[in-house]
């Protein structure tokens, strides 16, 4: 089933000019980048988007995080593309991803992942309309 999901490829890639290897990642495993932009949101932004993380220890820190620089918002297209994405990020903590995922290979620590991706088509509509309204 042809899915949209969204992707955000977080500060700490950007900050290291990660992008466009990220973007051939996902490129080469058959998603396509439909709407892609990089802007900068404020901490209330972050914690609008997190919100389904508000009651976790860790939301106050992600929400910092996520608005401490730079970030590119990407709306992907493909068979079955929420579950692909999450495949090809890898797990949360880059210690546990596979070989040969984002997150493996860029990301520095569990907070500083490198990438963000929807987990279910629910919140894929969610997080695509908060970055993309139009």
């Amino acid at each position: 089933m042809i899915q949209q999901t969204l992707s955000i490829i977080k500060p700490d890639a950007v900050e290291r000019n990660l992008s466009e290897d990220i973007k051939k990642k996902f490129l080469e495993n058959k998603l396509k980048i439909i709407k892609i932009k990089k802007i900068q949101i404020t901490k209330d932004e972050a914690s609008e988007f997190y919100k389904v993380h508000q009651s976790k220890p860790f939301y106050e820190k992600l929400c910092s995080y996520l608005s401490s620089g730079p970030i590119v918002v990407m709306i992907l297209e493909g068979e079955n593309a929420i579950q692909e994405n999450r495949r090809i990020m890898g797990a949360t903590d880059p210690k546990n991803a596979e070989e040969g995922t984002i997150r493996k290979e860029y990301g520095i620590s569990i907070d500083k992942n490198s990438v963000h991706g929807s987990d279910s088509p629910d919140n894929a509509k969610k997080e695509i309309d908060f970055f993309f309204k139009n």
